[in-house]
């Protein structure tokens, strides 16, 4: 069954590393891009009944409850099995964790990214390790256990004794589910930016080197196995039964609709994506819409999954040079008629994944 995403691109504060279509605006401009999201949702043709919603940001919980209210009446949801909300820490609250309780929000995302002051303040994260056990608390006591922490690897200052206290959190809490992003540099951030230009600013010269943040992630995986948190996709790990419903459709190639700015949407067929800049979304200008080849994209986000693949004989006569030179790289390993990555290729899987484009 199909999933719903939906974006509210808006933050209290742009963080350095963000690189996402999100960013810090007036009240009016909210109000307006509310009423445009509620437009684009009542619009919208619906074929089937949505299994998941998930609620993404920027900070969504900084959402009007009126807001979401509209939102959902104006949904299908009679076979929503899962509906997650991204919250940044020091949103939220008792009241606020009842009333998405009420909503049916039963899984919740915090971007804590950190559990080490210093790292959160390089960054421009106001929140702390006490503020994320105090919400989670809120959260559980609301009837919300099912709650993700997301972690990066590779922030300013981060060296190995601070990314085992992060971890040591992670066991204190109890989490079921974990997510551990390894950062990118990459233009579109402020800090990504800054190190491409050679720049000092926002503790640029502080992060670690590519072997120190791969070694970071590694011991992640390592710690979080022996808790019970497996790896069941490149960056998100799970006890069992507690993976995300919703990002398993994108991995799968499972049909989703995006709602808002930059959201992007795949019915099976086709993709689809919303304008990425609030002045052609706010003029209903349409995005970019393209041809799956369906074959390329099942290696592209099939082997992001633990498990891997089953390639088709023709999967394996298409992709045959470079299935052969991964395999004997030892990037890729081979179990039965099943294709996974190994340990080592999961650290460079985008330079894999891109030999299954256009193969």
């Amino acid at each position: 069954m199909a999933g719903v995403y939906i974006a509210y691109p808006f933050c209290r504060q742009k963080c350095t590393f963000c690189n996402f279509a999100s960013d810090v605006s007036s009240s009016d401009t909210r109000r307006h891009y509310e009423e445009a999201m509620l437009n684009e949702v009542r619009a919208y043709n619906w074929e089937w009944l949505p299994e998941t919603i998930y609620f993404g940001g920027g900070t969504p919980s900084l959402m009007p409850f009126d807001f979401v209210r509209e939102l959902l009446k104006a949904m299908p949801c009679g076979q929503i099995r899962e509906m997650t909300l991204e919250c940044a820490p020091g949103t939220v609250t008792a009241e606020a964790a009842a009333v998405w309780a009420g909503f049916g929000i039963n899984r919740v995302s915090l971007g804590v990214q950190s559990f080490v002051t210093p790292e959160l303040r390089a960054t421009g994260r106001g929140h702390t390790a006490e503020i994320v056990e105090q919400e989670i608390g809120i959260l559980r006591d609301a009837g919300i256990a099912n709650i993700n922490v997301d972690l990066i690897a590779g922030l300013p200052g981060q060296n190995s004794e601070s990314w085992r206290t992060s971890l040591d959190w992670i066991e204190r809490l109890a989490l079921p589910h974990v997510s551990v992003y390894i950062f990118e540099i990459d233009e579109d951030s402020r800090l990504g930016g800054e190190i491409l230009r050679g720049g000092v600013r926002y503790s640029a010269t502080d992060v670690p080197s590519d072997d120190l943040t791969a070694e970071l992630y590694e011991t992640a995986v390592d710690r979080l196995a022996a808790l019970g948190i497996s790896r069941y996709e490149i960056s998100n790990f799970a006890r069992a039964g507690a993976e995300s419903r919703h990002n398993l459709k994108y991995w799968q190639l499972e049909p989703y609709v995006g709602f808002g700015l930059d959201a992007h949407s795949f019915d099976g067929s086709h993709r689809w994506s919303n304008p990425d800049t609030l002045t052609d979304y706010f003029a209903l200008r349409s995005g970019v819409r393209s041809e799956a080849d369906r074959v390329e994209e099942r290696f592209f986000v099939g082997l992001r999954l633990m498990r891997g693949i089953e390639p088709t004989a023709d999967e394996w006569s298409r992709f045959t040079l470079p299935i052969g030179k991964w395999l004997r790289e030892g990037m890729l390993e081979r179990d039965g008629s099943r294709l996974r990555l190994s340990r080592r290729g999961i650290l460079v899987s985008n330079e894999i994944f891109q030999d299954f484009i256009h193969a």
